[in-house]
């Protein structure tokens, strides 16, 4: 395991047993909460996108201002819902996101999950083509992005401009170098997995995937996570890819964690249906005393197979406490893991 960082879904709700009431209250704690997890060591802050819904949103003012607050730490999405973006004005925006982080940000997207409301994309004034499925157009603008995020210019430019232009065709700005080979794709399939390899994306992995087996949720990840690696290799890409498990992790060190997670029914995976089609596995949560906590969790077979592991935190908790989360895994449980 070579990182370690957190994903916040952002949650906020009024209630008085909320430390996080407000949609400025998960913003500003978010930022908060980065920074302290860059002082504790962590590797890596990412948040999740959602939309119609007490949750983080548009990611990329939240991204800016943890750049412009850290130095070192991987800041990042897990993931954006490309049924609701336009590509060119996201690349735009990743671009100066990434510029003011120093070159820090790590991109996670995907074709997007059932949202609060109906076909929600609809409302931001995307519609799929002719013959095409709201995941044909998610897709679609994946690839635009990816291409607009090599730089090369494509726009015929104005003959009489405002402002002197560079010669020949205009690309999107700001443009970061690199950012290209820093997007990640969320996969729930091992086929969409492997076309995530082919089209030169790293892979983001959640705590659910489709059953495609019966096995076990951390069998079945590794096996997706192979499927990736392998693909990515019959495509020759030539530099190496990262692949990222996320997991709700909590080592009990305290009353606290005894109180909020020392509880049963968390060893054991759950199915459901993320759809009406799609027969899903959500993987198990993780509590209990450290030294019980790494002997499970060396057992769980894809967080042997990826290099990144992001901690799910209850961002409702507070800032203080999910540092102390946060920390209580680093200390205690991830030199166990390899971590460094």
């Amino acid at each position: 395991m070579k990182k370690i960082g957190f994903l916040s879904f952002g949650h906020w709700t009024p209630s008085p047993q909320s430390q996080t009431r407000s949609a400025a209250d998960a913003l500003l704690q978010s930022i908060d909460l980065a920074v302290a997890a860059e002082e504790l060591g962590a590797d890596g802050a990412y948040f999740r996108v959602h939309h119609f819904a007490r949750q983080l949103a548009s990611p990329f003012p939240l991204l800016a201002a943890v750049g412009a607050r850290t130095k070192r730490i991987e800041i990042g999405t897990a993931v954006i819902d490309m049924r609701y973006e336009n590509p060119l004005y996201m690349a735009e925006d990743a671009g100066s996101a990434d510029l003011i982080a120093g070159g820090r940000l790590q991109l996670g997207i995907s074709r997007g999950s059932p949202e609060q409301v109906i076909d929600g994309w609809r409302h931001f004034g995307y519609v799929p083509a002719e013959g095409e499925s709201e995941i044909d157009m998610a897709r679609h603008h994946a690839e635009t992005l990816l291409d607009v995020l090599r730089g090369e210019g494509f726009a015929q430019p104005n003959p009489r401009p405002m402002f002197p232009n560079p010669p020949g065709l205009l690309r999107v700005e700001p443009h970061s170098a690199g950012l290209r080979g820093r997007i990640w794709w969320g996969a729930s399939s091992n086929a969409t997995a492997a076309w995530a390899a082919r089209m030169g994306m790293n892979l983001q992995s959640s705590t659910l995937k489709d059953d495609e087996s019966g096995l076990p949720f951390h069998v079945q990840q590794a096996d997706q996570i192979r499927v990736f690696r392998e693909a990515w290799k019959a495509a020759g890409h030539t530099r190496a890819p990262r692949v990222s498990v996320s997991r709700s992790i909590f080592a009990l060190v305290d009353d606290r964690d005894r109180r909020y997670f020392g509880y049963g029914d968390q060893g054991e995976d759950k199915i459901g249906f993320i759809d009406e089609k799609t027969r899903a596995i959500f993987g198990r949560s993780y509590a209990a005393e450290p030294d019980v906590l790494i002997e499970q969790l060396l057992k769980d077979e894809a967080i042997a197979e990826a290099d990144t592991l992001l901690l799910t935190v209850p961002n409702q908790l507070g800032v203080d406490y999910n540092a102390h989360v946060i920390e209580a895994i680093l200390t205690h449980v991830a030199p166990a893991l390899g971590w460094r």
